[in-house]
């Protein structure tokens, strides 16, 4: 990531970033806070170091206005002796940390990991909220054509456009903060903010703060940044009794319908329980009044098949290369494998099979006997007939063939020795259209 380095001393701007250039940085320098503000904007793909005490704008001003912009964007002081007292101010402000003159060179290069690895994260999550923003992008994120993931899709249309909370359940890997982020994005509530927070990453007094604010912080709570969107509450389980009477509390004084709305995700609780189990009764109630449950990957029969062939292919063409070719052996196994990562674990499969395909190497059917060694007793696919497996690896073959041959129904009618006649019915058998591959 790139390091904007602001001081009018040239022989300070050099030194900083010839250090920074050898930590491995790409760094840019500029003479003058005015020279830097026409330079840097909302977005900007890195992070800012300043010196304090500059001609025109000073670093404190600088600050201000680069936050004025872009309120993640980390900014360094770079501070002389007697300026303390003012970078405690920036760190007030907002900045991300400051260095006293004469510094250690080490110590900026620590400082600038901590902040490009933070702002990394923040454009990552700023990019992914952009892309979660679009009802219609995030639906289609949604893959599957099984009676569960169309039940999905349609409690996800309907409660979206409610008002009322939703609880979100399910095995891990199965794609719930997903389905949050469609709740939102397809409802009223979409063009408003939707802020997260993983309440397992947290102690409960820190929990609490973050969510309801504490006296002498300055830090916005999250109940008042999402004041008249949605706050999702991920890992609610684990919410201990006196934040869920807090939680009850605030969902109490919301009133109907609610100001903010929220979405509590229940990510993990012992086999033999439920979210029941683990929430205070009248808590559930306010919280469970909508309730969506997840379907896990292994019932959702031919999904799995589609589902690996369109991660792969993502895969394939991310590290320019061909999507390895499926097996009817490796198709079955993929129907028949426990998946008990789910979505997650499907992915991490795709992925490492395109890498040993790139490599020449390993198969399909390696990875998942190594999964599922490492994951116990498997469970198969129930209720599924021969005639489904069959109609599922057709498809599989049909949508890969097409993929492969980029539309072209000539081609794949020549590779799968299929007169057009049968190969249209079977695409309009699967929902397959030309158009796709196009």
């Amino acid at each position: 990531m790139k390091v904007a380095i602001i001081d009018d001393e040239a022989d300070m701007r050099q030194s900083i970033s010839q250090w920074l250039a050898l930590s491995g940085f790409d760094t840019e320098t500029y003479a003058s806070a005015e020279e830097a503000l026409r330079r840097i904007g909302a977005d900007f793909p890195g992070i800012v170091v300043s010196d304090v005490r500059m001609p025109g704008i000073d670093g404190m001003t600088l600050l201000r206005r680069l936050l004025g912009v872009d309120p993640a964007l980390p900014v360094i002081l770079v501070t002389g002796h007697g300026d303390v007292p003012m970078a405690v101010e920036a760190m007030r402000v907002g900045a991300f940390d400051f260095l006293e003159k004469p510094f250690n060179p080490d110590r900026m290069t620590e400082l600038a990991k901590r902040a490009t690895t933070l702002r990394r994260q923040s454009l990552e999550s700023r990019a992914l909220r952009r892309e979660l923003s679009d009802g219609a992008t995030i639906m289609h994120m949604l893959i599957g054509t099984s009676a569960a993931m169309a039940r999905l899709r349609e409690d996800i249309l309907d409660l979206g456009q409610a008002d009322g909370h939703v609880l979100i359940d399910g095995e891990t890997g199965t794609g719930k903060t997903l389905v949050a982020h469609a709740l939102h994005a397809v409802g009223p509530r979409a063009g408003r903010k939707f802020i997260s927070v993983a309440c397992a990453a947290f102690t409960p007094d820190v929990l609490a703060a973050r969510i309801f604010g504490a006296e002498g912080e300055a830090a916005i709570p999250l109940i008042e940044e999402a004041r008249g969107g949605t706050l999702c509450l991920e890992d609610v389980e684990t919410l201990a009794p006196a934040l869920q009477a807090r939680l009850l509390a605030f969902l109490d004084a919301q009133g109907t319908p609610p100001e903010t709305r929220v979405i509590a995700i229940c990510n993990d609780h012992a086999p033999d329980t439920t979210v029941e189990d683990v929430l205070r009764p009248d808590l559930l109630f306010r919280l469970g009044g909508h309730k969506i449950i997840l379907p896990p990957l292994r019932a959702r029969g031919e999904d799995i098949l589609t589902l690996f062939a369109t991660i792969a292919g993502r895969f394939a063409e991310e590290y320019g290369c061909e999507a390895p070719e499926v097996s009817t052996q490796e198709a079955a196994q993929l129907l028949q494998s426990p998946w008990p990562g789910n979505v997650r674990q499907l992915v991490s499969i795709a992925e490492r099979a395109v890498l040993q395909a790139r490599r020449g190497q390993g198969s399909i059917a390696s990875l998942l006997m190594a999964d599922i060694e490492a994951a116990g007793p498997a469970r198969t696919t129930e209720g599924k007939s021969l005639k489904d497996h069959v109609d599922a690896f057709e498809r599989l073959l049909i949508d890969a063939t097409m993929r492969r041959h980029k539309g072209s129904i000539v081609a794949v009618m020549e590779e799968l020795a299929l007169p057009r006649r049968t190969l249209n019915e079977k695409m309009t058998k699967y929902g397959l259209t030309r158009q796709d591959y196009v």
